[in-house]
């Protein structure tokens, strides 16, 4: 039977699971490699072949109602003779009762390694692949990966590889690496059921033997039919153009504006001004009056010119009745800064919708609520909680966490980061992080996404936005809420309870997202990736002062997939005609505290030619400043022959020096085009991440430690990868 007809004939009985037998049918057209099983109907019908049966055998009880048939017995393996296969048949029909409908005989595979592969319907990414450990040790382990379908060739040996037990995929304890154009088959097999069988809500594939010859068996599966459990509805996407406007005023209305220092009112529009807003801005309160020698208006009806953005901080229970006003205004942008809606339970939830169904027939946008607020510098538009104010440059901030969006624009701030734009996204109760998605794709101005997410509105609309805005500029996440302690806190802050985590991640793997592993990865990861071009490979160059930093480096590059590639003779006789003979002559390269940095100019260079050489690392050589500054305190406090003039103009010449070292690696970068990051010997306030250097593509980057350069220069390799696969 087809297995269209299969499903119908289940539908009409009532069934909502296929039998095992009927299971294995669907799966072979497929392409998915199932064991040779005859079924019989009953007992008799054992015992008439029972004599002739090529043994060893598993039989197993066969019944629409029988989806766990290991829990409750009705699984015999490795049975060696006819005795025994009658004595199994007979405790099977015993444990089995009424939901006992036949017999399935197969031959006994064996094979040490088990692996496991499924369908299932996620209801925010709706149908995804998965593939991993199998047999008892699934639940156990957890070492399973996920893709969402459909998932192509390419993607399913990816995911396979993907897997912590990497070793049972290749020849294992004298039997051959398994036929992985069969475990791809059985994944794209999947994935192919999942596309186009839309009654197939779950399959499980557990045990998937291979034998000691290499060949992939399906033992045991699973189908389970139904409604396939997604979110129908779904807040109709923003035009990108209207969030840019948004972000773009002429003139601002602060609804609820207020002298009494820190209250919200008085936060966001003493930002605004303080920060050398271009545009006109009007206060608005009730009362009347003055504020910060500004006439405050007790409407924004009494506003005598046109509005283009309302920042209202008022109480929520007072938000719905301005929306009347704000339509007679025509004001079409809202920033809502004041909470009391959905992060507070169900009554604030309703509160929320019904203000969304009121705005949006009024043609009112919302960003929020519960929102700290939004920042644009390319017009010097500070509108925050918390008073700092990034440069301009190409790096665009969302984040559905306040707190931690500000605290990563202050990091920008110190680190010389720039900042395309900045928003708090707040509860985005029109405004989703899939709307900020589409609106990434066509904004020139951003170079690099960095976001901060907790849920998802439409997760499938995610992951195909994230893939589009991946293809052209890169996209970088923290996900919060990946624990189940994340997960309640995240539901409680943000009136929406996190997706499932392990979907995310497969979203963001198949998207190309580059995800970061805590907040100031984000920031780490946006200044290299917004600073340097990407490598083209994973081999590593290390330049190090002393051999114990190159040691740990070198750990750290083989921990993230790095590797440090063993130097050419041709390049060890270079690099002889510039160093002692007791340097390393190895990678890494043992400068052996030479502070000569046209050595070192002359070196890196040397190794960025080299094909063999993907980028450089290099430690210790900048941050001497600070060391020497110890040093210098010390010296004019015990030598009156040296003065603080002597120790600020030697200070100065390093600083100079080191600069122009950044340079030299900046310009050198812009010659080859590799990636070429440093790392501070000492780092005091005056140090940064970012180093522009004037008229260069390309920025000096040096992070305080080694951990950070390995870890940013890893994932910037992934993402290469993931564009080369895709090109």
């Amino acid at each position: 039977m087809k297995p269209e007809e299969v499903i119908e004939l289940a539908a009409r009985e009532g069934r909502s699971t296929l039998t095992e037998a009927e299971a294995k049918n669907l799966l072979r057209c497929y392409g998915i490699p199932g064991v040779d099983e005859v079924i019989y109907n009953n007992i008799n019908e054992i015992e008439a072949i029972s004599r002739g049966v090529a043994y060893p055998v598993v039989l197993k009880g066969l019944g629409s109602k029988l989806t766990h048939k290991t829990e409750r017995g009705l699984v015999k393996l490795n049975i060696q003779t006819p005795d025994d296969l009658m004595r199994a048949a007979q405790y099977i029909k015993e444990a089995a009762g009424e939901d006992l409908e036949g017999y399935l005989l197969q031959p006994m595979v064996e094979g040490k390694r088990e692996f496991v592969a499924g369908l299932f319907f996620d209801p925010q990414f709706g149908p995804a692949i998965m593939f991993g450990l199998g047999g008892v040790f699934t639940e156990a382990l957890e070492d399973v990966v996920f893709r969402l379908a459909p998932v192509d060739q390419i993607e399913a040996r990816q995911m396979i590889g993907e897997i912590q037990a990497k070793k049972l995929l290749r020849a294992f304890r004298g039997e051959k690496e398994p036929d992985m154009d069969a475990l791809v088959r059985v994944l794209t097999g999947l994935s192919e059921i999942a596309m186009t069988l839309p009654q197939v809500c779950e399959i499980d594939i557990n045990p998937l033997i291979v034998s000691p010859g290499g060949k992939v068996t399906a033992v045991d599966a699973l189908v389970v039919l139904g409604p396939r459990n997604q979110q129908k509805v779904f807040r109709p996407p923003v035009d990108p153009r209207h969030i840019g406007n948004l972000f773009y005023p002429k003139s601002i209305a602060f609804v609820g504006a207020s002298a009494e220092l820190s209250k919200w009112g008085q936060l966001m529009y003493s930002n605004v001004i303080a920060g050398k807003f271009a545009g006109k801005v009007f206060l608005v309160n009730p009362r009347g009056g003055e504020i910060a020698g500004r006439n405050v208006y007790q409407s924004v009806l009494d506003i005598p010119e046109p509005i283009d953005l309302a920042v209202v901080t008022i109480p929520a229970n007072r938000v719905i009745p301005l929306i009347a006003d704000l339509q007679e205004k025509e004001i079409k942008n809202v920033l809502l800064i004041s909470s009391g809606f959905g992060e507070t339970g169900p009554e604030g939830k309703a509160l929320e919708e019904e203000l969304i169904r009121k705005a949006a027939a009024a043609g009112i946008l919302i960003l929020g609520p519960n929102t700290m607020g939004i920042c644009n510098p390319y017009i010097s538009l500070y509108c925050t909680g918390t008073h700092v104010r990034p440069k301009a440059g190409g790096t665009t901030l969302v984040a559905q966490s306040g707190n931690m969006g500000t605290q990563l624009l202050a990091f920008a701030e110190q680190e010389g980061i720039g900042i395309r734009a900045f928003s708090g996204s707040g509860n985005e109760s029109m405004i989703t992080i899939e709307d900020y998605m589409d609106g990434f794709e066509v904004d020139d101005l951003t170079k690099t996404v960095v976001m901060y997410i907790e849920s998802i509105k439409n997760g499938r609309r995610f992951y195909e936005s994230a893939r589009r805005v991946g293809l052209k500029k890169p996209v970088i996440a923290l996900k919060g809420g990946r624990t189940q302690a994340g997960a309640s806190a995240a539901a409680s802050h943000t009136g929406a309870m996190a997706s499932n985590t392990k979907v995310f991640d497969a979203a963001c793997t198949q998207a190309g997202v580059i995800r970061a592993d805590q907040p100031m990865d984000l920031l780490d990861l946006s200044a290299a990736f917004s600073s340097l071009p990407l490598p083209q490979g994973n081999r590593v160059a290390i330049l190090t002062l002393g051999g114990g930093w190159g040691v740990v480096a070198s750990d750290l590059c083989s921990e993230n997939g790095l590797v440090v590639q063993p130097l050419s003779e041709r390049i060890v006789q270079k690099i002889n005609n510039w160093l002692p003979p007791f340097w390393s002559h190895a990678n890494p390269v043992d400068l052996v505290a030479e502070m000569n940095t046209d050595i070192h100019m002359a070196i890196a260079d040397e190794l960025l030619q080299w094909e063999e050489c993907d980028a450089i690392i290099h430690m210790g050589i900048i941050g001497r400043r600070v060391m020497i500054e110890g040093v210098l305190n010390s010296t004019i406090a015990v030598d009156t022959a040296y003065d603080q003039k002597f120790k600020d103009d030697s200070l100065e010449l390093l600083k100079a020096y080191e600069y122009e070292m950044v340079a030299k690696t900046v310009r050198i970068m812009g010659k080859y085009h590799k990636p070429v990051i440093g790392v501070y010997l000492l780092t005091d306030e005056t140090t940064r991440t970012v180093i522009d250097i004037e008229g260069e593509k390309y920025k000096g980057i040096v992070f305080p430690s080694p951990e950070r350069a390995v870890k940013v220069l890893a994932k910037m390799h992934r993402y290469s990868q993931w564009l080369h696969q895709r090109a």
